[in-house]
């Protein structure tokens, strides 16, 4: 079995190829290639290999097939006794990648 944990967008995200992953927005159109190089951690067929902080010579490649938004995070605020109250709302522009490899160079 081999994985894979990335860093991006200051989340780390345990990764296997041939499956779709969710993570905070890209700039590149759905249907492009993207190299994900902050791979902090490899486990190719029992052979570990951990990084400081990051492996060099080793990416991951992955296609971005849509971007959307999250689900909705409501903020409530309330301060007791003073008749404030504030709810507004946040939802956060993701892109679903598709892991294809993971290489070392």
């Amino acid at each position: 079995m081999i994985y894979a944990i990335l860093e991006t967008g200051g989340k780390q995200i345990w990764v296997k190829p041939g499956r779709f992953y969710d993570i905070n927005k890209i700039y590149a159109k759905p249907g492009e290639y993207i190299k994900l190089e902050k791979v902090l951690l490899l486990n190719n067929e029992d052979n570990l290999q951990i990084g400081q902080p990051c492996i060099p010579n080793t990416y991951i490649k992955g296609k971005v097939l849509k971007h959307m938004k999250g689900r909705k995070v409501t903020i409530f605020k309330m301060k007791p006794k003073k008749n404030m109250r504030s709810k507004n709302g946040h939802r956060q522009s993701i892109s679903r990648i598709l892991i294809e490899s993971i290489q070392t160079k």
